[in-house]
């Protein structure tokens, strides 16, 4: 069925992103029949019978049927531990630490305002020490999720600005994308585990054959290790593009469900063209980085990114929620430290005031009106509740 306006976009992608988790899934089973069809090459249950490639195939077939359920068990028990442990290890990884409101009162205050206009749940807020602008969202359920934003990201965007990056964030939970693309890291995990491992057991430990076996024989092991081999790659490959696949659409829909929210395009714009190329955390993982709102590492003729181009995401923008495109935006340099005795008020920076597609400054949180992002079907919900027209 064809999707129309953003809700039903919204309820589209949830439907591919699912057939694309139980394809990741599936995956796993793939390479267990993978490693069940090197252990038939290598080691047969008489050293010296002449076992045909067919015999192989089948024999490992048998096997990786006897394994699945305890592939199953391992991969649900990798997941709960993820499940329970995830945000330490992303906190310990990029060093970000829990907020208070009384340390953080404006992040706080945003976040709150656009939480209580949705009746939502406030998601933890917590803070990365880096000068990079960028931030993200992690969480299982309402009890973990956390929105976390780089000091660089607080000290670069004015509020309206920052709002609305809270906005794609809060879209990001509240659409369920943060909890299936960690799982989708996770199951992409255990593949890539599981890949390097039998990688560096055959190239660099080497293999001997067992018994006295004939020559063809060795010819008809070496091809199935050969075929498991192919199908380890493959599999592996095919979870770093799924992976990507479920990043880059989302991202879309979460700066629609943040315009939704903030009903300011221009905000989310500006934002974006503030973040741009500066949204680099060098500690962070590759996984860390797909949970981004921008991610400027870039794989192979695009086909190893996590995310659209800014370029993208401001032209959807752009025509579908009327913003206005100020083009790349350049920082001010860092505000010089005073030296002791100064006046500590010279050296503070003056407010920033929004600019609305004008040379003319305008007030601070300038009048928002309803934006209309497209017509709507049926009466499937949206991100922040069901549509009332």
């Amino acid at each position: 069925m064809a999707a129309y306006g953003l809700y039903t976009h919204i309820q589209a992608n949830k439907r591919r992103s699912i057939a694309l988790l139980i394809g990741l899934f599936f995956l796993v089973y793939l390479l267990v029949y993978a490693g069940a069809l090197i252990g038939e090459g290598l080691s047969p249950v008489d050293p010296f019978e002449v076992v045909p490639l067919p015999v192989l195939l089948r024999r490992a077939l048998a096997d990786a049927l006897y394994a699945a359920p305890f592939a199953t068990v391992g991969t649900a028990l990798w997941i709960a531990i993820a499940y329970k442990f995830h945000q330490r290890m992303i906190d310990a990884v990029t060093g970000g630490r829990e907020v208070t409101r009384k340390e953080a009162p404006r992040l706080y205050n945003l976040v709150e305002n656009l939480c209580i206009s949705r009746g939502i749940t406030v998601p933890k807020l917590k803070l990365i020490e880096d000068e990079s602008l960028n931030a993200f969202a992690t969480g299982m359920n309402e009890r973990q999720y956390s929105i976390t934003v780089t000091s660089g990201l607080i000290d670069n965007l004015s509020d309206a600005e920052i709002e609305s990056v809270l906005g794609h964030e809060l879209t990001h939970i509240r659409n369920g994308d943060v909890r299936l693309l960690v799982i989708a890291v996770i199951i992409a995990g255990v593949i890539s585990f599981f890949a390097e491992l039998v990688y560096r057991l055959l190239l660099q430990g080497g293999f001997r054959w067992r018994g006295g076996r004939s020559s063809d024989d060795r010819k008809g092991a070496g091809i199935a290790i050969v075929i498991a081999m192919a199908l380890i790659a493959v599999a592996w490959l095919l979870s770093i593009i799924i992976r990507f696949a479920l990043s880059r659409r989302r991202e879309y829909l979460a700066d629609a469900g943040s315009v939704e929210l903030t009903k300011n395009p221009d905000a989310m714009i500006s934002a974006l063209r503030k973040i741009e190329g500066r949204g680099e955390l060098p500690v962070a993982t590759s996984a860390v980085m797909e949970m981004c709102i921008d991610n400027p590492r870039e794989g192979f003729s695009n086909i190893f990114d996590t995310h659209p181009s800014v370029d993208a995401r401001v032209a959807a923008l752009v025509e579908f929620a009327g913003g206005h495109d100020p083009g790349p935006i350049a920082l001010p340099p860092p505000s010089p430290v005073p030296d002791e005795g100064a006046d500590p008020t010279a050296a503070l920076p003056a407010p920033q005031q929004e600019t609305q597609g004008s040379d003319h400054p305008k007030p601070f949180l300038p009048d928002r009106p309803p934006i209309e992002l497209g017509s709507t079907h049926g009466t499937e919900p949206g991100p922040w509740g069901p549509h009332r027209g």
